[in-house]
């Protein structure tokens, strides 16, 4: 294995334990977990894989296959930067419980996608790191651990989704989670038997949400749920009433977090009965929302959206926190090829970068590796 192979070059000896965790795909259900909503993510079947030793001291050696040419040694939390901070930011988070350690990470999450390559770092460590000191963390906990070290830690105001569905989630089935009380369950999502792909279309223009338009959407959804007396936007029931009562972007922003946990609800709803081929309308739905209420979609997603539709996709979306990314299309396996030829024509005509096409199947969430 070659993260394996690396860390023996590294540090000399072989890691005391290797784990997975994979990146995501959202469904249905965006910036709605934030306001204590409903989302609908699956596991994808790129994540990262980490490769970890204990260490006596408190020096933490960092090696990326992807990211760095050789070890990084941080002596102290505060001098990790860059991605190093997603690792470190575990460690802090579990504080004396954890020692230092020898980490080397390979990983396939195309980076900057909106496939929440962050989450399946922060889980894959922790994860490794529970089983290397016996911590006893569930699933939740460690997705937990991973949404406090990337809030606290790296200063990024994500809510709980990416990494629950990097730590929860089990192959064939999508998560259906409120992110208010953690409840959870797996809802059987296998495309295939219908005849169906969900073809992921990275449109290769890099995010960056830290700091950002992400957390100036955030704090209008507080703001707004402040001036309807309410907790979060997901206790808004009377949704035309809420609407007259605010203004501007905070009246789009309860719009869409409204309508889209409705949305949510709604596509588990035909997945229960079955109804798979039949969801498409409800992805169109979220993206003109996310696009016109929300406002985080891009002219790289909308374009990937409109032509995936003219391809003869059953539905499609942007998927992730936006401004770039990847976009999300339904598409019968016998249109596949059709949809890629109008997606790369559309995008040849206006003179931009060609997207990448992944197509998502619904995958396990972290576990251990045998090497």
């Amino acid at each position: 294995m070659r993260v394996v192979e690396a860390f023996r070059t590294a540090f000399g000896a072989d890691p005391a334990t290797v784990w997975h965790a994979p990146g995501r795909v959202n469904l249905i259900g965006e910036h709605t977990d934030y306001n204590d909503g409903f989302v609908l993510p699956f596991a994808v079947p790129w994540g990262v894989t980490a490769a970890i030793s204990p260490r006596a001291d408190r020096t933490i050696r960092l090696l990326s296959l992807q990211s760095s040419p050789g070890p990084i040694t941080i002596a102290e939390h505060g001098d990790a930067q860059g991605w190093t901070r997603y690792v470190v930011g575990v460690l802090a988070m579990l504080g004396d419980q954890v020692p230092g350690a020898d980490i080397a990470i390979d990983g396939d999450v195309p980076q900057g996608a909106g496939l929440s390559s962050s989450a399946a770092l922060e889980v894959s460590v922790a994860a490794a790191l529970n089983d290397l000191h016996d911590l006893g963390l569930t699933p939740m906990e460690l997705a937990l651990l991973g949404q406090r070290a990337e809030n606290d830690f790296v200063g990024m105001p994500c809510g709980i989704m990416d990494q629950a569905a990097s730590a929860l989630c089990e192959q064939g089935h999508a998560l259906f989670l409120d992110c208010r009380s953690l409840g959870h369950r797996r809802v059987p999502l296998d495309l295939a038997a219908h005849g169906l792909r969900l073809l992921v279309i990275d449109t290769r223009v890099h995010h960056e949400h830290a700091g950002g338009e992400y957390a100036k959407r955030r704090a209008e959804c507080e703001s707004a749920a402040r001036k309807l007396g309410v907790a979060a936007l997901r206790d808004v029931t009377d949704l035309a009433g809420a609407l007259d009562r605010l203004q501007g972007a905070e009246r789009r922003r309860v719009m869409h977090v409204v309508t889209e946990n409705h949305r949510v609800e709604a596509l588990v709803g035909l997945l229960r009965a079955g109804a798979v081929t039949e969801i498409g309308a409800l992805l169109n739905a979220s993206h003109l929302s996310l696009r016109d209420q929300y406002e985080v979609s891009s002219p790289e997603l909308d374009l990937a959206v409109e032509a995936s539709l003219r391809g003869g996709a059953r539905g499609a979306r942007m998927t992730g926190g936006g401004f770039g990314g990847s976009a999300v299309a339904l598409v019968a396996e016998d249109r596949l090829d059709s949809v890629r030829r109008s997606v790369e024509d559309a995008y040849t005509e206006r003179g931009w970068q060609a997207p990448r096409f992944l197509t998502a199947v619904p995958s396990a969430g972290a576990s251990p590796v045998a090497f």
